[in-house]
């Protein structure tokens, strides 16, 4: 007799509330298909792949055992929460992922109530989920809040800060610890099992809250050694004795992938937890998809892919990447000068300098997810003479603002610093663009700022950066793939703060920094062609300006625009601020700066957010002609 094929369960699942209404034994079957749907997915996206797959049973557990949106559940860092997605009424939509006018590719609360905090860069659950707990107790409502952080997010000091506060003040919160690396322990099957059940019951955690309660009677030093005896006699059998020092109850570690283990701790704790909880469970990165569980970064990020085989789609470069230049780069420099040291927070694919690591082990140091630690620790290299390069993505650099200003520019030391990811970054949308950078380190005393035009200046920055030990230096590149421009053999050491000029003209002068150089140059080609004769310059620095080429262009040029891939308050204030003291704007010379618009714009193709921006070829010219009082705006030659 022919066996009935099983109805798919994932089509009566549209919300949580449904999950609730299925059978436990259902749910491997429901975890099943949610795994194929979200590989189905990325398959035709492209995005985070390896991280998702390992949290579905853990997803679906969540939402079966708590009652979501209520309680909130807060995902560290967004990559993994794809399966959640689709669990949570954006199915129907899930093929749009971090596509132009799609979902995001990570948790966004105006997205969906079932997001009560956007995650995308790391270690910023278990803060936000005290806040939350803590609003309310103060609100008196039973509401549980549950923090899933990665082993890899844990690596970062702020999520020790949260634990340390939380335990402190004794709160209502749920952090799951998922070690997909097993990093910190592995499970041990059924006895593992057994004893996270019995820990997370309501007699263990009794146990604990009576020496609590001796307090009143005797006195905190008593009710503290009981309950250390407590824990440390379960710690022995269930490890976690640093989450239980730092006043969280510790079970675990649990299998990640069995509703069997899963389930009954998560009941247990929604129902007989009072104070701050940990719950370490051990999950495999890619689980579920061979490919995905072969490959060294578990499918950490991809691109469209064949979901047969696994083959990504390739994407035929037409020029070397920024980021292989500048690592190749490094290396050259690193090879003729043995002071200089590389160091990248937990990214040395994405910043290159995996490359270094090859050819200099041990000068070469991924500190983790710790950029604040990352630049500190650079300042006191460079104290001691070495060369050290920071290398950080744009957005990352941003959480370490403080020991920039502090540990490196009040004190001078020359710490170098490349950014990757300088500007619009496509599918990543507004939380992963460089935006920034520019702006505030150009306004820190004794700062070079620099940007690379294309890849041979971007070899030119690094030979510079090398060269310089007068203070801290920075050269920002954007992501992708450069214009195409033959590369020198090593790079020149540049004058600080010269510009030149690309292009001589006698009417409208292009000032750009950054890569936009490219687009200004075609911009100048249609203005050329309307009659308007166009001079194209390259500032290559926002600090210290050019003072001598922006008086040039002034006086020379009845219209100045500045042109550059970063916020208001960036190159285009500096030269606007230089401008006015210098007295330049007095003689009615026209200026305009071309900036990324003050809103945050949300993912697509970086070619189409630069064409939003006005920061195109097209932009560029339409910006001339309204400056210029024309009434007509004229589409630029294709």
């Amino acid at each position: 007799m022919t066996q009935m094929p099983k109805t798919p369960l994932l089509d009566q699942v549209q919300y949580p509330s449904d999950l609730r209404k299925l059978e436990d034994r259902e749910l491997p079957q429901l975890a099943r298909e949610v795994r194929d749907e979200m590989i189905d997915a990325v398959s035709r996206t492209g995005g985070h792949l390896g991280a998702g797959l390992g949290v579905v049973e853990l997803t679906i557990a969540i939402h079966s055992v708590f009652d979501t949106p209520n309680d909130r559940l807060i995902f560290d860092v967004g990559h993994q929460c794809y399966p959640h997605k689709i669990l949570t009424g954006r199915r129907d939509r899930i093929r749009t992922l971090r596509q132009e006018g799609g979902l995001s590719g990570f948790t966004r609360r105006a997205e969906s109530e079932y997001d009560p905090f956007g995650a995308a860069h790391s270690s910023t659950s278990i803060s936000a989920g005290l806040g939350m707990a803590v609003a309310a107790e103060l609100d008196k409502t039973d509401r549980r809040v549950i923090a899933v952080i990665g082993d890899g997010a844990m690596s970062a000091g702020m999520a020790y800060e949260a634990l340390n506060n939380a335990g402190a003040l004794d709160a209502r919160l749920i952090v799951i610890l998922n070690d997909n690396d097993m990093s910190i322990a592995p499970p041990t099957g059924a006895m593992s099992a057994y004893l996270a059940r019995l820990a997370s019951g309501r007699t263990y955690m009794g146990f604990r809250d009576f020496g609590k309660k001796l307090t009143a009677y005797l006195g905190k030093k008593v009710d503290r050694a009981i309950t250390r005896a407590v824990e440390h006699a379960r710690g022995y059998v269930t490890g976690g004795t640093m989450f239980e020092e730092m006043g969280f109850y510790h079970i675990g570690p649990i299998d990640g992938h069995s509703f069997e283990h899963l389930l009954p701790v998560l009941r247990n704790v929604r129902d007989n937890a009072q104070g701050p909880v940990l719950i370490h469970v051990v999950t495999q990165k890619g689980k579920g998809y061979p490919p995905a569980e072969a490959a060294a970064d578990k499918y950490h990020g991809v691109n469209k892919f064949d979901v047969i085989t696994g083959a990504q789609t390739k994407v035929k470069p037409n020029a070397p990447s920024y980021t292989s230049v500048f690592a190749d780069a490094l290396v050259q420099e690193a090879t003729l000068d043995e002071k200089i040291v590389g160091i990248t927070a937990a990214m040395p694919n994405g910043t290159g300098l995996d490359k270094l690591q090859e050819f200099f082990p041990k000068r070469c140091f991924d500190v983790g997810i710790a950029e604040q630690h990352a630049v500190t620790f650079a300042a006191g290299l460079a104290a001691e003479g070495y060369k050290p390069f920071a290398a950080l993505y744009s957005t990352f650099l941003q959480r370490a603002y403080d020991q920039v200003v502090h540990d490196v520019a009040i004190q001078g030391l020359p710490v170098r610093f490349p950014i990757d990811r300088a500007g619009f970054v496509g599918a990543d949308g507004p939380t992963h663009a460089g935006s920034f950078d520019t702006a505030f380190l150009a306004t820190l005393p004794g700062f070079v700022v620099m940007a690379a035009a294309d890849e041979a200046e971007l070899k030119h920055m690094v030979r510079t950066a090398a060269a310089y030990d007068l203070g801290p230096i920075s050269f920002r590149y954007p992501r992708g793939e450069g214009v195409g421009v033959d590369l020198p053999e090593r790079g020149q050491i540049l004058e600080i703060g010269k510009g030149r000029v690309v292009k001589q003209g006698s009417k409208v002068a292009l000032l750009s920094f950054g890569t936009r150089l490219a687009d200004s140059l075609l911009a100048a080609e249609d203005l050329d062609a309307a009659g308007l004769s166009t001079t194209v310059a390259d500032a290559r620095f926002a600090k210290p300006l050019d003072h001598d080429l922006i008086r040039q262009l002034a006086a020379h040029h009845e219209i100045l625009i500045t042109i550059e891939e970063g916020s208001v308050g960036g190159f285009g204030s500096q030269v606007m601020h230089f401008l006015a003291n210098d007295g330049l704007l007095d003689h009615g010379l026209k200026v305009r700066s071309l900036v990324m618009p003050d809103i945050w714009v949300e993912q697509a193709k970086p070619e189409a957010m630069n064409a939003m921006a006005g920061l195109d070829r097209v932009g560029i010219v339409q910006t001339v002609f309204r400056a210029l009082g024309h009434g007509r705006i004229v589409e630029a030659t294709a």
